[in-house]
């Protein structure tokens, strides 16, 4: 299926690594110009050039997002170097703390600034040039921590709120024409991410995990939450709005309780 993607310009947060990364390289085969943003110069080089493999236009920032500006100027920059903006993609995400007793009020903050206030401010700042394409798309990679009950209660509480800012956002951005949806991974399996290494130092605690929860026998891969992350944030959704879409497997509990 063509996805009509082709001479977009998308812009993906959190995208030198996993679901981000693998998210950018399907937009650009799809015919995407990809912005990309990272912390460190080395991850963010790295990613750049697995891009312009594709033929593509990248447009690169080192910033951490949660810093003042730092979502404003990666919207700004994306914008200057490639022209428009079509899609958003808001994927940084992460957790502080441990268990709730053991998770300070800040660590409720940090988790919060760094998933939901994160996409409140990249939506913010792409909206205006949005406004202007003729297919605008934001879609906010959630999780299915945000709609069932784990472990790690800071985190599901602020995808929750992604979810529900994905339906608030989806009617009153509809004047403007900027669809806006989430996307909601369940575990996904990829090196060097955290079940990952989780399964290499519990073998046996994730092995069961994953007898017990995973009706496939395994756990998700990127290519799975990138194919419908990239369909989600193309034309051929043009009437996907405000909805959450779960990729998960029919995966049970979203995690597991750690020490």
């Amino acid at each position: 299926m063509n996805l009509g993607l082709d001479g977009k310009v998308a812009l993906v947060t959190g995208s030198t690594r996993g679901i981000g990364r693998h998210t950018a390289l399907t937009l650009a085969k799809e015919g995407c110009d990809v912005a990309i943003c990272g912390r460190t110069k080395e991850t963010l080089d790295d990613a750049a050039n697995a891009l312009k493999q594709t033929g593509r236009r990248v447009s690169t920032t080192q910033v951490d997002l949660v810093e003042a500006g730092g979502v404003e100027r990666f919207v700004d920059d994306a914008v200057k170097t490639l022209g428009r903006l079509d899609v958003v993609v808001a994927n940084v995400g992460g957790t502080f703390g441990g268990n709730f007793l053991q998770t300070s009020a800040a660590d409720w903050v940090k988790t919060f600034e760094v998933n939901l206030v994160h996409a409140v401010r990249v939506i913010q700042a792409a909206a205006p040039h949005l406004a202007k394409s003729d297919s605008a798309s934001v879609v906010i990679v959630a999780s299915i921590s945000g709609s069932r009950p784990g472990p790690r209660a800071q985190y599901g509480v602020a995808k929750a709120g992604e979810i529900q800012l994905a339906s608030s956002l989806a009617r009153e951005l509809a004047p403007q024409r900027i669809r806006v949806n989430a996307v909601s991974p369940g575990s996904i399996l990829w090196e060097g991410g955290s079940w990952h290494k989780r399964s290499t130092t519990m073998p046996e605690v994730i092995n069961e995990f994953v007898a017990r929860e995973f009706p496939w026998g395994r756990m998700g891969t990127l290519d799975e939450i990138a194919n419908v992350i990239s369909f989600v944030s193309s034309p051929r959704a043009s009437w996907v709005n405000g909805a959450n879409i779960v990729v998960d497997g029919a995966q049970g509990q979203p995690s597991i309780k750690l020490p």
